[in-house]
């Protein structure tokens, strides 16, 4: 690129940038005109006066003036302070929508102007990369084959927003994308004010809080609505594209791809530590998904029909067609009201018998030539009118209408998205224990080492008799695990083999807790080997490996296992394929930032390698939360931060909470993320069919044991061994109320404990974030840096090095800055300050900020930055101008945390204190744009 065009570039993004900050001004000074209609000149002048205070001492920390903007906010009136909340976490809101505008504009934008020229991060990016590299169009069609990316929704309780307001917020997005429109007139573009003006104040008068916790069912609509919004039409948009590259750079080959893009869900199958979770609740989530599908497929064949009006008057349609008319006429009989009635638009008349095939395909009263039965008989159908169209020319209208429906039946079936099961492994070695006393097989399971365990359990396996009776009774949490079993057993009778193919284990520490679950499989005919010696499985154990100890013991475990001739077959029945799911969250929360992703990678790397003996291929299923503490980043990054040669079964990731809502409630960032995914797997892919032999240098990853075992070190240090840490983790956060907003309908804890390691890692993350502290993210970096760089400069070298040559390193340093970013401990201090213990609360505050200068200084020799985040400016502005709108928030939040633990440690309560207490901190994690 010439200077001209840099210069040219320099402009448009500076160009680009106006209109963002045009956008929130445009919105602010809509929530001014909101804020004087409903409060008064007085209540705009008291935020106004708030947020310059705010933002001049950020500019220039002064004591007085921050003595006066503490006295002016621990003046405000109840009344007034609740205003000023939600003004300031309104406004949060109404910046992350211009924001996320504004990436869907940046996008249109590099399009429109860009010309010929391809846009980084995009589909055809990769596919010009593949044929400048001369990649063959046989060796992609077998990249293509192998790749594989399954995202999988979860319902943890990170998403602050109520539903209510974000289709508030989808309509202020809508119509502020209307604004860009240069063809409207004056009057249209009052009347588009107009409008906002009025969701605005909808806004102001809709409550943020729930007033009670969603059922898990309120979780599985919730997550359908992305679905029903975004994803049935986006997905097969990014099929579409891909094909069009390829056609592009390899003319000649005829493409059609392989699934190697889908969206999977947990929620109503996720019942570790959430009895809420039912075997009846996971029946009734597949037929919600079933019903969503089935509306989308009537929604789409009643467009379909607009656009099928060929007369036979002129044209000569394939007559297996008009056979097929003749076939549903014989058998279905159509409400008058759908009845096609001009006969020469036979297509049109296919399609309402269509229609009525696909609303009967839920009744099982119906028979079975009056609806569509499985997704083929569907999907037949269509391919027969695709064919016709074809046959006279029609296939511009094929291409354009009916190859997506036919792609979103292949994507998404009659079962919409593959539900997980999750449990914790402690329950099904309860339940096993009690099965096997009651047929007197073994009196005490759960007594036995693991070597007996693991013999007694392939027993049975191999043993075709059952276990269980109808007859005996068992206990409520026995019965229910059963339950399980056979709900997932006539769901893949109803729905289909996809609705259900994995069961997780969570706290997965011994090769039993798989086997166990194999066994109670069998029991509902999930698993059984037939006479001629062959395994039948249709539903395969996944190991969650979660804490540090159980990453270094999960290559052992699995080894086990594939010695098994048994457990070996059932892989066989899935292809040799073998999935193992690692989880960020909890590997953090046990061993810190840098030792838990140099241990996930090590695990990655070993577990690939156990493996390749028995022939096995792994799919990785990466347990990422929305928050950098809980391996948060960026989709199309948390690919390519993955070790090439640990890709070859496909990898699964988990979309969770606040992520949902950020990348697919608008279809322009569901498109682009998607869009920087399939481009970052297919490069991700072929970087592990032709490995670059600088990304694996021994020296580097004997430095990075050295950094993660000091890191490791230092971490512990504070969060297990010192005895005050748990009073200060308390006491300095938010951790108490965050359990009162009713954002999940899961627990915060595991058990009903105070103790640490039941804790889950959702809240420890979310409470950090809120304190402003986001110790998770960084703490214990500058210790573990330091230990090999020892002020040496030849040392220094070498870190500077692996930055800039190494991804791994690159992705972990340039993680650890943004948690720098939003870190401000002058904020956490004023938290630190509601310990009542004021030596625990000075010692260690003092602890994290030295480690927190310590982890600076590193970070900002090691990137020959002058200021953190000097290499993503945009971040780095966006940082720097939301901190002042989030100060006056944490200030708040302080002081009502502080009157409302005084009156419950009296024995009182203030049910207006809570409510102020949990406005704060859903305006803080909007400002922040993280919860957990």
């Amino acid at each position: 690129m010439g200077w001209k065009e840099m210069s040219e570039a320099a402009k448009n993004t500076a160009s680009s940038n106006q209109l963002l900050r045009r956008d929130v001004r445009f919105l602010g000074n809509i929530l001014g005109e909101v804020l004087v209609h409903q409060g008064g000149q007085e209540l705009l002048n008291l935020v106004e006066d708030i947020r310059e205070t705010s933002k001049n001492l950020r500019a220039q920390f002064d004591s007085n003036l921050y003595a006066e903007f503490k006295r002016k906010i621990v003046g405000l009136s109840p009344e007034m302070r609740h205003q000023v909340i939600r003004a300031f976490a309104i406004y949060f809101q109404l910046v992350n929508i211009a924001e996320q505008n504004h990436r869907v504009r940046r996008k249109r934008d590099y399009e429109r102007s860009a010309g010929e020229t391809i846009q980084p991060g995009s589909i055809e990016s990769a596919a010009a990369d593949l044929k400048a590299k001369g990649v063959s169009a046989e060796e992609v069609k077998e990249i293509l084959s192998n790749m594989s990316l399954e995202l999988v929704m979860t319902a943890h309780p990170t998403e602050a927003v109520r539903r209510a307001i974000l289709d508030i917020h989808h309509r202020i997005a809508e119509e502020m994308m209307e604004l860009d429109d240069p063809t409207l007139t004056h009057r249209e573009r009052e009347t588009l004010r107009e409008d906002l003006r009025s969701e605005v104040l909808t806004l102001w008068q809709t409550d943020e809080l729930r007033d009670r916790k969603p059922t898990v069912i309120d979780e599985v609509r919730n997550g359908l609505y992305y679905f029903d919004e975004t994803l049935f039409d986006v997905l097969p948009e990014v099929y579409e594209e891909l094909e069009r590259c390829l056609t592009k750079y390899y003319p000649g080959e005829k493409w059609h791809l392989p699934l190697f893009l889908r969206f999977g869900s947990w929620i109503g199958g996720d019942r570790d530590g959430n009895p809420s979770v039912t075997a009846a609740v996971t029946e009734e989530t597949l037929r919600l998904h079933r019903a969503m599908a089935l509306k989308k497929y009537e929604e789409g064949l009643h467009k379909l029909m607009k656009h099928l009006s060929f007369s036979t008057s002129l044209v000569n349609v394939d007559p297996s067609l008009l056979e097929s008319i003749a076939a549903d006429r014989e058998h279905i009989q159509l409400r008058s009201e759908d009845v096609w009635r001009n006969d020469k638009e036979p297509y049109r008349i296919k399609v309402a018998y269509m229609m009525e095939k696909i609303r009967n395909a839920a009744d099982s009263s119906k028979k079975p030539q009056t609806k569509y039965n499985n997704p083929a008989e569907f999907k037949a159908d269509l391919e027969l009118i695709d064919r016709s169209l074809r046959s006279h020319y029609a296939d511009f209208v094929a291409d354009k209408y009916v190859r997506k429906l036919i792609r979103q039946v292949e994507l998404f079936g009659f079962h919409l998205a593959t539900l997980d099961i999750r449990q914790h492994s402690k329950e099904h070695e309860s339940a096993m224990a009690e099965i096997l006393a009651k047929m007197g097989i073994c009196a005490d399971y759960a007594a036995l080492e693991e070597q007996a365990k693991v013999a007694l359990l392939s027993d049975l396996l191999e043993d075709p008799r059952p276990l269980t009776s109808a007859y005996i009774e068992y206990t409520p949490s026995t019965r229910e695990c059963l339950d399980v079993y056979h709900t997932v057993f006539r769901a893949q009778q109803e729905f289909g083999r996809e609705c259900v193919r994995s069961y997780l284990i969570s706290m997965t520490q011994s090769a039993s807790d798989l086997l166990e679950v194999l066994v109670l499989a069998k029991e509902a005919g999930l698993y059984r080997i037939d006479r001629d010696g062959n395994v039948c499985c249709q539903i395969q154990p996944v190991p969650l490996f979660e804490t540090i100890d159980d990453l270094h013991a999960a290559p052992g475990i699995m080894t086990t296992l594939f010695e098994l001739p048994t457990y070996r077959r059932s892989v066989q029945a899935f292809g040799n394929l073998h999935e193992i799911m690692l989880g960020y969250s909890d590997s953090n929360k046990d061993g810190g930032v840098v030792t838990a992703n140099w241990e996930l990678r090590m695990a990655l790397k070993s577990l690939t390698e156990a493996a390749k003996p028995y022939d096995i291929k792994l799919k990785f299923f990466h347990g990422r939360g929305g928050a950098l503490g809980r391996g948060g980043m960026p989709l199309n990054r948390s690919i390519l931060a993955q070790p090439p040669e640990t890709l070859g079964g496909g990898i699964k990731i988990t979309e969770q909470g606040e992520v949902l809502s950020q990348r697919y409630s608008l279809k322009g960032i569901a498109y682009r993320s998607l869009e920087q995914a399939t481009s970052a797997l297919l490069t991700a892919a072929l970087l592990a069919r032709r490995p670059q032999s600088d990304l694996t240098n021994p020296e580097w990853e004997s430095v990075m044991r050295l950094i993660s075992e000091k890191a490791q070190e230092k971490y512990q240090d504070l969060i297990f061994r010192d005895p005050d840490f748990l009073e200060f983790f308390k006491e300095s956060t938010p951790l108490p109320e965050i359990g009162e907003l009713n954002i999940g309908s899961r627990p915060a804890k595991r058990k009903n404990s105070d103790r640490f390691e039941d804790l889950r890692a959702i809240p420890w993350v979310f409470s950090w974030t809120q304190s402003r502290y986001l110790l998770p993210a960084w703490y214990a970096a500058g210790s573990g840096l330091l230990s090999y760089a020892q002020d040496d400069p030849a040392r220094m070298d070498q870190l500077k090095r692996m930055y800039r040559e190494w991804p791994f390193f690159q992705t972990l340093v340039d993680n650890l800055q943004m948690a720098l970013a939003k870190a401000d401990l002058l904020i956490a201090k004023e938290y630190a300050g509601m310990i009542k213990n004021r030596e625990v609360a000075d010692r260690i505050f003092n602890q994290i900020s030295e480690e927190f200068k310590l982890t600076t200084r590193l970070i900002l020799e090691i990137t020959g930055q002058q200021e953190i985040l000097d290499n993503v400016p945009v971040l780095q502005e966006s940082i720097r101008l939301r901190n002042p709108y989030v100060d006056p928030l944490s200030y708040m939040q302080v002081q009502l945390l502080t009157e409302l633990r005084a009156l419950r440690d009296q024995g009182g309560d203030d049910a207006q204190l809570l409510r102020e207490v949990l406005l704060t901190i859903n305006g803080i994690a909007a400002g922040l744009r993280n919860t957990g």
